[in-house]
């Protein structure tokens, strides 16, 4: 099935697929929903995937595919939102991509990604 999805497709499913890891980080947390709510909504925004991407790559944590499926999102993103700046965009949605694929094709390696993350905050 991945090969079956392009570069955006696996974005929509990486950015439901971080969303839910967020969500799963915080529903332990004692807090009324709607301020966890808004905790999620600041880490799934595109500046905060960004940023992760940029984590997991400044430590050189990231495989050739790997960061060959970030380019492919990346080049795919199109502009964004009218205010938010394009390469930014295009940054988060190649995090997106890169999320969606490592969920269908190596769960395992996406686990430890997000725990290298969670050892960063």
């Amino acid at each position: 099935m991945p090969g079956e999805l392009g570069p955006l497709q696996l974005a929509w499913l990486g950015d439901a697929v971080w969303e839910l890891h967020q969500r799963l980080r915080r529903c332990r947390l004692p807090g009324r929903s709607a301020d966890l709510h808004r905790a999620v909504v600041s880490d799934v925004c595109a500046d905060a995937q960004s940023a992760a991407l940029e984590r997991l790559e400044q430590r050189g944590l990231l495989s050739d595919e790997e960061r060959e499926w970030v380019r492919r999102g990346r080049n795919r993103a199109g502009r964004g939102p009218r205010k938010g700046e394009a390469g930014l965009y295009g940054r988060a949605t190649g995090f997106e991509t890169m999320v969606g694929w490592l969920f269908l094709q190596n769960p395992s390696r996406l686990a430890q990604l997000l725990a290298e993350l969670e050892d960063a905050d």
